[in-house]
């Protein structure tokens, strides 16, 4: 629209395509991090939301995320 001669802001244009059902192209490929299987049976509960515990190193709990480097997905 820029270049055509109009001047609109970039959240009126985010607002109209999302109203008209319009994505932009994503360049780059996309990378799968989980490949669940609803059939799998989950993991128990082992920590059962009680948090608190009577001496250091009682209880870890571990969470883990992917980051995009330079050299890959770490």
């Amino acid at each position: 629209m820029r270049r055509e001669g109009s001047k609109v802001a970039k959240c009126t244009v985010e607002r109209l395509m999302r109203a008209m059902g319009l994505a932009g192209v994503r360049r780059g490929k996309t990378t799968v991090t989980t490949v669940s299987n609803p059939k799998t049976a989950c993991p128990l509960d082992k920590v059962n939301r009680k948090f608190r515990v009577s001496r250091p190193n009682a209880l870890w709990v571990v969470d883990f995320t992917y980051v995009h480097t330079w050299a890959g997905f770490v």
